[in-house]
């Protein structure tokens, strides 16, 4: 007689008196078995992390920086469905959500209320704003126009330069006598800080390339969102500005005679 077990767990085994042609014994439906219950309360088992709220990651991701669809296809089928509750959170903290489905991309920038807030309440930024040098936003300039040129021709949808493609686009408004091992070393170094910003993306080499190449970039279609329509009509107005600023930069450095 076998000793009685406790009301609310039943548990199955063999002895001496069970069926042992039926094979070994399993649960009945709906009971564990014990080793069921030896593998489920492990004291060795860590336990699985908990799953990262989609809401979350969503957040995470645009504080970070840009969400682009090319770059996280899943990321951003998420931001599309829940872009709701994103601007929602985002406006807690005075930030809009900027989202062009069209194009691909979607960033978070300060309200307009945030920036004129007066400084005894004004809270601290968390988009944060970096001052652009003259190389730099000739160079964003220049490729925000070409992005332009190249979609009304209404080819492929990827804008691709080459390293002597940017040079050649810069060279137009450097001052008159640049030498060219000095303009490629500023080219490089300005093509650095744009690829840092992300309106740059350098490919890989392809076979065949080299080193001398200076490689070959995308302009990423974010471009358009920082330099919009209303900037580029006073495009010709801001470039003869930059062209007479970096002409003008070396001689503010020339010491006067004497």
């Amino acid at each position: 007689m076998h000793d009685a077990v406790p009301t609310g767990l039943t548990l199955a085994w063999n002895d001496a008196e069970t069926d042992h042609t039926a094979g070994p014994s399993t649960a009945t439906s709906g009971h564990a078995s014990l080793a069921d219950l030896a593998e489920g309360f492990s004291p060795d088992r860590p336990e699985p992390p908990p799953p990262v709220p989609e809401l979350s990651a969503l957040l995470i991701s645009l504080l970070k920086g840009v969400v682009e669809r090319e770059d996280d296809e899943r990321l951003w089928t998420g931001l599309l469905r829940l872009q709701a509750q994103v601007r929602e959170q985002a406006a807690v903290l005075l930030l809009d959500l900027v989202l062009d489905e069209a194009e691909g991309y979607a960033f978070l920038k300060s309200r307009p209320e945030a920036e004129a807030a007066e400084s005894a309440t004004r809270l601290p930024r968390l988009i944060v704003r970096r001052p652009l040098s003259y190389p730099v936003s000739l160079m964003l300039a220049l490729l925000r126009k070409r992005l332009a040129e190249f979609d009304a021709g209404g080819g492929d949808t990827r804008l691709v330069l080459s390293r002597d493609e940017i040079a050649e686009l810069m060279r137009v408004f450097l001052p008159d006598g640049s030498n060219e091992a000095r303009l490629i070393d500023q080219v490089d170094a300005t093509i650095a800080k744009v690829v840092d910003l992300g309106f740059l993306r350098r490919l890989k080499p392809t076979a065949g390339s080299s080193a001398q190449d200076g490689g070959r970039y995308e302009v990423r279609r974010i471009l358009k969102a920082f330099v919009d329509a209303q900037w580029l009509a006073d495009f010709d107005a801001r470039l003869e500005q930059y062209r007479h600023a970096l002409a003008g930069a070396p001689q503010a450095k020339e010491a006067p005679d004497g």
